[in-house]
């Protein structure tokens, strides 16, 4: 049984549509017009136990609405929804023992006490045992590398410092499920990393199941093994992150530095497209769909003498762009 499922699930909001003019004050007042905007369409998908999950999606998608859906948050207008075997928005006490979440910038840190203040404070909540807790919060003030900050003031910590003791106040109680929206949204690079590399470890020691949304492509890439593509409450696609490089990638880039030529042909025109042959240095595009790595090799092999190459997949953000782009059109 899935550990997370959500089943013919629809979202909507009524818009009141403001109109303009000094003659239609009253009737903005009184009987003001009203659209229905759906936020999220007849989604359905499954979540398995210990799986990484993310979900991409441009502003108004319908990522931020479908977690808060299955985290308990909001309910859902149509369809049916259940996590660990209840239903999240019903039963939100035992949902949240379930559960740990990061919201963007909404912090549950007390703002004038130090960070270890509020993590005991949700000690207290979740009727944490002391020996757990103090094995936790040990754990990831060495992992995160928040051995400088643990006694400042949350008011003075910087973005980074404070996202990451976000992220470890909603693993204090050992979740079997964790829920990060935007969760590095405005950090540095060093940061973002750090996160990145917690949330792996976090998933590889205790299985703990996690769903990310982010605008930043590498922050899935890195992270997740599953990606779900949302474009107007609707999925576009739904599988593993290595299938939809294969499926949306239309040509990747091979470098090659080479000693000499083995033939005066040049390669013929097909599934490869020289794109600079120069000083030794030769740059092809070529299709994966259509042409292995191993065949690639091959066949440059047969026209140079290679020392070296390198291969440059597209990015995962020029992927994703052109799905919307074809969506749009």
């Amino acid at each position: 049984m899935s550990l997370i499922k959500v089943e013919h699930v629809s979202k909507n909001y009524e818009v009141i549509l403001q109109r303009s003019g000094a003659k239609n004050v009253w009737r903005n007042l009184f009987c003001p017009d009203k659209k229905v905007v759906y936020a999220v369409q007849d989604i359905s998908f499954a979540i398995e136990a210990g799986e990484l999950v993310g979900f991409i999606g441009e502003n108004g998608a319908g990522k931020s609405t479908t977690i808060k859906m299955i985290s308990g948050i909001l309910f859902p207008a149509s369809g049916n929804i259940t996590v660990a075997g209840i239903c999240p928005y019903l039963k939100r006490e035992k949902n949240a023992r379930n559960i740990g979440a990061v919201f963007g910038q909404r912090s549950r840190l007390n703002w004038d006490l130090p960070m270890l203040d509020s993590f005991e404070l949700h000690k207290e909540i979740y009727r944490i045992d002391p020996v757990r807790y103090q094995k936790n919060v040990d754990m990831f003030i060495e992992m995160l590398h928040m051995q400088d900050f643990c006694n400042t003031p949350v008011r003075q910590l910087s973005l980074g410092q404070r996202m990451k003791a976000e992220i470890a106040l909603s693993l204090l109680h050992e979740p079997a499920i964790l829920y990060l929206d935007e969760p590095t949204i405005g950090l540095d690079v060093l940061a973002k990393q750090q996160i990145r590399e917690f949330i792996k470890e976090r998933n590889r020691r205790e299985g703990i199941t996690t769903i990310l949304t982010s605008h930043d492509m590498k922050d899935l890439d890195s992270v997740c093994r599953r990606i779900i593509i949302l474009e107007k409450g609707r999925i576009l696609f739904d599988g593993a992150i290595e299938r939809f490089k294969q499926e949306y990638t239309k040509e990747s880039i091979a470098e090659f530095t080479y000693a000499g030529k083995c033939s005066d042909q040049v390669i013929p025109d097909g599934p490869v497209r020289v794109l600079l042959d120069k000083d030794h240095r030769l740059v092809v595009a070529y299709s994966p769909a259509e042409m292995t790595t191993a065949q690639l090799v091959g066949m440059v092999s047969a026209y140079y003498e290679i020392n070296d190459f390198t291969i440059k997949a597209p990015d995962i953000e020029d992927m994703v762009r052109g799905i919307y782009e074809r969506e749009a059109d």
